[in-house]
């Protein structure tokens, strides 16, 4: 039950109707015993710096940033812990007692730590990236981490900013996004990620894989669309015989991540996972 002292945090994104987030949280705070309540924040073009404005007036304890928002709330920020300063992208704003807004970003962890739940190790092999948002930034970030070879940023626009930003010797290339240099880039790669919506409800027959070009049979391929859980780029891969894995481990651990800056609790991480399996029944 919501009263006087519950504590909020949210979801700004757009659209957000789509998320399993509310439901993985909420979750959360009842095994924790926590009087908090998560709730989907819809913010519309042109609203967000209200938005972003209103979280400590309404006496918010942080919130979720996601998409088209992770790279744009960074300027209505007071601060920014370091790896989002670094990375270029916030999806995790934590209101402090003192009402600043102080930015974080959990997603590159949460991506390294799903590569290694679906059984791929980064360190020393190669990967593609398709997306230059908030979240191609965090995984190329998430990569260097984890000492990848060889990255590739495919994308349309974002990635020279990206490239900019980066240490001199950090593995990573930028090509501008086509069929032919996706299908190229990947023949010698060993991972693929998907980092843009494309596939992501409700335009579930989207790909960023061509149908009629068949898919090496060698690549781990990642889709970090958590919604449907089976996106068509993952059906792809498993019909190529390809290693897939979905963006719905990601979601759990960057948001095991966010609740433990809110709260300082350890998250329950079992709960979380039974709570999104649920949310997909």
């Amino acid at each position: 039950m919501i009263d006087g002292s519950t504590r909020l945090v949210g979801l700004i994104g757009w659209p957000v109707a789509h998320s399993l987030s509310p439901l993985m949280h909420n979750e959360a705070f009842s095994d924790l015993g926590l009087n908090w309540r998560y709730v989907p924040l819809p913010v519309r073009p042109g609203a967000l710096p209200d938005a972003v404005a209103g979280l400590a007036a309404l006496g918010f304890r942080g919130a979720n940033v996601t998409i088209p928002y992770k790279q744009a709330v960074i300027p209505l920020l007071d601060n920014l812990s370091p790896q989002a300063r670094k990375i270029g992208a916030v999806n995790t704003i934590v209101v402090e007692d003192d009402g600043q807004l102080v930015g974080h970003n959990t997603d590159s962890a949460g991506f390294v730590a799903a590569l290694s739940q679906g059984g791929f190790s980064p360190e020393g092999r190669s990967a593609v990236i398709v997306g230059a948002g908030g979240a191609g930034r965090a995984a190329v970030h998430g990569l260097i981490s984890a000492s990848a070879s060889k990255i590739l940023l495919l994308s349309r626009s974002g990635a020279e900013d990206l490239i900019s930003g980066l240490d001199a010797d950090d593995p990573v290339q930028a090509r501008q996004l086509t069929r032919e240099a996706l299908v190229e880039s990947v023949q010698e790669a060993d991972l693929l990620v998907n980092a843009t919506p494309v596939g992501m409800w409700p335009n579930v027959d989207g790909s960023i894989w061509p149908r009629d070009v068949a898919m090496p049979t060698h690549l781990t391929v990642f889709d970090l669309v958590y919604n449907p859980v089976q996106t068509l780029l993952l059906r792809q891969a498993r019909d190529a015989r390809a290693r897939a894995i979905s963006g719905l481990e990601m979601l759990l651990l960057q948001g095991a991540k966010a609740l433990e800056l809110w709260t300082g609790k350890r998250a329950p991480i079992e709960v979380m996972r039974d709570a999104l399996k649920g949310g997909l029944d």
